[in-house]
């Protein structure tokens, strides 16, 4: 799906948030809905057992879970996260995901 400078071309007015990506088994799919320079806006669903390995960001970013579980570790630290939590990944912070079950999420990566 191409990109323009604002987001999706097709994403246009009210959507589901839980509909706006879907699962594909074996993997992880995103779909940028926001795309500026001051920031992103991505839609992600994991199937169980899938993940991001750990890594880092220059900015801050907030992950919001649309619905299931995940395990997220930010530097080293474990939580278990669930439908409606809400959690800040500091910038230059190493951190990870793991989905616990399908999960979908929204991360918003805030750049200034």
């Amino acid at each position: 799906m191409p990109d323009t400078p604002t987001g999706p071309k097709d994403f246009d007015g009210v959507v589901s948030l839980a509909e706006i990506v879907q699962y594909q088994s074996g993997t992880v799919v995103s779909r940028t809905i926001l795309k500026k320079p001051s920031g992103t806006v991505t839609a992600f669903a994991f199937d169980q057992g899938e993940g991001l390995s750990e890594h880092t960001a220059a900015f801050d970013a907030l992950l919001f879970i649309i619905e299931g579980e995940s395990e997220v570790s930010v530097s080293g630290v474990v939580q278990r996260l669930t439908t409606g939590d809400l959690l800040r990944l500091p910038a230059g912070q190493p951190h990870a995901l793991q989905a616990a079950t399908r999960f979908k999420m929204l991360l918003i990566m805030v750049k200034e």
